[in-house]
Formats: C-alpha cells, structure tokens, sequence
C-alpha cells in the first residue's frame, strides 16, 4: 500500500507541468481599478509566482497584508484620499443635478481636469521621492524582478518601469491622456466615436463634426492637465530629449479590459490582447438569509441595484424616488445604500452596505440590474446575461451605457432628471419587454464563446513576457516617430518637391527648345 501510494505520487509530480515562478511588482491605481487588478495578483500567485505590490500611504482599498502578495508602503500619498475623493465625487453629483446648461458642462469638466491635475501632481510627486530615496531603489533592483505590471491611467508605474530598466505589462483601459488605443493604434476620428462623445461608429456628418471637435478639446486636456505635470519629471529623470508618451507607448504588452462585444470595430496592434471580463467567474451561493429572499420573489425574481465602490449613497430626494418606484413592483430588489432610509422603502426592498454582486447577477432569478456603468459591472452584467437600466454618473459611465443603449440591451436615464415615474417607467420597459433579455442573452454568448478564458490569456502573456524578457517584437516603433514622420507629412513635402522640380525642369526646357526651334526658323526666313 505504501509503496504504491509513492509510485502514484511520483506520476503525478512527473506528469505535472513545471512552474518557474517569476517576480513581479507591480503598481496599481486604487478603487475600481484595484479590484480587477486584484484578479490578476491573484490568478499569478496561484500559479506560483511571487508579487510585491506597491501602496502609498493614502490608499483605501489595497491592504498592507494579503496571502496573494507582499507589499511595499511607500511614506507619501498618492492623491486618493477616500474622504477627499467621496466629496469630489459629492460635488459633481450635484453639479450634474443643476441642469444640462452649456455653463455646467464646463463647471464639470473645469472640477474633473482640476481633480485629476491634482492626482497627477500627487503621484509625481511621490514617485519623485522614491527615485530620490536610493535605499529603496537599490532594494527594488536586488530583488531582480521580471516586470513591472502597472495600470497607465496614472503614470508612477511606468515611469518606474522604466526607470528600473524592467519589461512592462499593462493592466489597462485607459491611459494618462485618453483611451488606451488611441494612445498606440490607428484611430481615424470618421469612424472611431472618441470617449465622452457619446457617439457610435456609425456617424451622420454633424456627429463627425462633433468626433473632431471633441478630438480638439481632449488635446487642451491634455496640454493643461498632462503636459504640465509629466514634461518636466520626464526631462529631470530621463533626458531632456524623451517625451513622456514614448515611455508609456513603449509597453510591451497592453492587456485591454474591453473586447468588440463591448466596443465598436477600430484598429488595432499586435501587442493589445483582449481579455474583457476577465474577472466575471460562474457565481457562487448565495448565504441562507440573503437565498431564502431571493426565493421569496417567486417567479417574478429580483432586480439588483449598486452604483460602484465611488457612489456608496444618493441625494436624499433621488433614493426617496428611487424606493417609491420599487415598492410598486411584484419583483423582490437588493439595493446596496449606505445613508438614510428612504421612508417610501417597500416590504420587498432589502438594503445593504455591501452586496455578493458576481453571485446575485449569476443568480436565475435575477431579472434586471440597476447599475451606474462602471466596466466591472457591465461586463459582468454581459456574462451573465442580465439586461440593464443605467443611472450613469461621471468618467466613462455615460459612454459606457451609450454601448449598451446601442446594442439594445438597456435604458438609460439621466442621473439630474430621474423621478419616481421615470424611474418606475423604464424598470417595467426592461422587465417586461422580452427584447432586452434575448439581446442581452445573445451578447453573453458572443462574449463567452471563445477559444481561451480572458483571464488565462492574460496569465499567458505576462509568463510570455516573464520567458522572453519582454515583447519587442510585438512592439511598434511609431512611438518613436514625431508627427511630421508618422503621418508622412515630410515624405509628401519631399515629393510634392521633386514633382515641382521635374516640372520645372521640363517647362524649362521646353521652353529652351521652343527658342532654339524659333530661332533657327528666323535664321531661314532671314
């Protein structure tokens, strides 16, 4: 018995797989974004390699100790205080609320690149203190990391990437400056719609107006918000001669959270690999008490409602309509609410501060989520095939929701307009109109029917990167171009000049024959 317990025990350890663990550190962005880069720490230290995550002091979501990874805090802020940021995010709900005049438009946008001029500043700032802290950089290279993995929506991992000599690998949706592709694929604005507009890929001639106008503006964004922060650390640490965009386009692998279930058709790069959803997974039960509610709404089901890690409650008058609305439905509602009770609350409305969100969107009797249009959310929302009404609030949410819109699979309502009729009107719409479901059941199964989980391609070319010690050859050398080189302008100029020269040339000497024709003729007469 024992020796063929040692015989079984020894086929399996010689039949398995070897794992060459790798180190790798990486640098988040706090929030939503850590949640989904959380499902990738977890996934490679599974698979056996070693994660040393950085944290500033300020951060409320990533912890100092896990089982998944070590952590380095480094003694500065990186700008996302969670109360600051609750207040900002406070600040721009109720802008939103004042009316949809051109003059709140602008108060938006003024608070928005405000507040991310301040992050940028912040984070800078910090990374500025870790190179200057030899101690600690000496350590992060004693360590011999294989890469860097970084979220590029703000910049400290990059640059310290670069400034350890080390591949990179991006957890991204966006970048610094703008959506992730645009930053490194062809983007022609005739039919790629640009972020914020609201437009699909699909554009009438004013919309198309409207693309390039927006194209315009993200540049003063980017002059006013960008340029002003990451020109100047760039020159002092890396060379008066290098731009900060040819940092972060020089990335070796870009792993995208968005994929064409979710996105219009636009260019694309080798390097970009696709993997949305890749933190959706089959649901898990549900605990007794919040199952037996659940089983309680009978065939009618249930509606979920969350707005996000950012949005934990809403003005008091919205939540008050809000619960009216949903007293007056057979369907039982989970509402994650952290604040007042509303007094119109019905019998079948259960509030919590937090709710199992992958397991109740999983759930059959789930019917219709009620969500704010963060990508996590959606996407899961896509996996499980769940229709949606949105409530969409700021960042992406509207351009998100404007996806779905398109693609029939949910109603939208404006977060300064909702009222109980609204409301109440666009819930029985989805629940009762079988087309939101079906569409919503077709997109689920587009989105699952593929060759590799998303996840496990991402795992695969960050261990690809770690074998090869980067991907260059994936890697496109336009960064390194300026905008005269890339769109030709300097090619056409040449030729335009060789054109005028060969004209020239030969007007000339058409002109010298006609006169020697001419003048021999003259010579005859004579």
């Amino acid at each position: 018995m024992y020796q063929s317990t040692l015989v079984t025990l020894a086929v399996l350890i010689c039949s398995s797989p070897l794992v060459n663990g790798g180190k790798v550190l990486v640098f988040p962005v706090d929030g939503s974004h850590w949640i989904n880069m959380k499902v990738i720490i977890e996934e490679l230290h599974s698979r056996g390699h070693e994660i040393t995550v950085l944290r500033p002091l300020d951060t409320w979501y990533i912890k100092p100790e896990s089982p998944h990874y070590k952590s380095i805090t480094i003694n500065s802020s990186a700008g996302f205080d969670a109360e600051c940021f609750g207040s900002f995010i406070t600040s721009l709900l109720n802008l939103r609320r004042e009316g949809a005049s051109l003059w709140i438009r602008i108060s938006m946008e003024y608070e928005l690149m405000t507040q991310f001029y301040q992050i940028h500043k912040q984070v800078l700032q910090m990374v500025g203190e870790m190179f200057e802290n030899t101690k600690l950089m000496q350590s992060l290279r004693d360590a011999k990391y294989d890469l860097v993995l970084t979220d590029p929506a703000i910049g400290g991992g990059v640059l310290l990437g670069h400034h350890l000599g080390l591949p990179l690998v991006y957890n991204v949706r966006w970048i610094i400056q703008d959506e992730g592709h645009n930053t490194i694929a062809p983007t022609p604005v005739s039919y790629v719609p640009l972020s914020g507009t609201q437009l699909s890929d699909k554009m009438t001639f004013t919309q198309r107006v409207k693309n390039v106008l927006y194209y315009f503006f993200t540049r003063f964004q980017i002059w006013y918000v960008i340029d002003p922060n990451y020109k100047p650390f760039v020159h002092r640490y890396f060379g008066s001669d290098v731009h900060y965009m040819e940092l972060f386009q020089a990335a070796d692998i870009w792993l995208m959270r968005n994929d064409f279930t979710f996105d219009f058709p636009r260019p694309t790069m080798p390097n970009i690999i696709y993997m949305s959803g890749f933190q959706c997974k089959n649901s898990k039960p549900l605990s007794k008490e919040l199952e037996d509610f659940v089983q309680s709404s009978g065939e009618h089901g249930i509606i979920v409602m969350t707005l996000g890690t950012l949005v934990a409650k809403l003005p008091e008058d919205i939540a008050e309509d809000i619960a009216a609305a949903f007293a007056q439905l057979p369907q039982k509602v989970i509402w994650r609410h952290q604040g007042k009770r509303p007094s119109t609350l019905g019998n079948n409305t259960l509030l919590l501060d937090w709710l199992p969100q992958n397991d109740l969107l999983g759930h059959p009797k789930t019917r219709v989520f009620v969500a704010h249009g963060g990508t996590n959310g959606i996407q899961e929302a896509i996996y499980h095939g769940v229709p949606l009404v949105g409530l969409p609030l700021m960042f992406d949410q509207p351009d998100n929701f404007f996806r779905m819109k398109v693609r029939g699979v949910a109603k939208v309502l404006d977060i300064a307009t909702v009222n109980k009729d609204n409301f109440l009107e666009a819930l029985k719409e989805v629940l009762y109109q079988p087309s939101y479901r079906e569409k919503m059941k077709m997109l689920s199964n587009l989105h699952r029917d593929q060759p590799m989980k998303p996840l496990d391609r991402a795992i695969f070319w960050i261990e690809f990167v770690m074998r090869h010690k980067g991907a260059p050859h994936l890697r496109t050398e336009s960064y390194k171009m300026s905008r005269i080189q890339y769109y030709s302008i300097d090619v056409m100029a040449f030729l335009l000049a060789v054109s005028l020269l060969v004209f020239t040339v030969f007007i000339s000497a058409i002109k010298f024959l006609w006169r020697r024709v001419f003048s021999r003729s003259k010579v005859k007469k004579e």
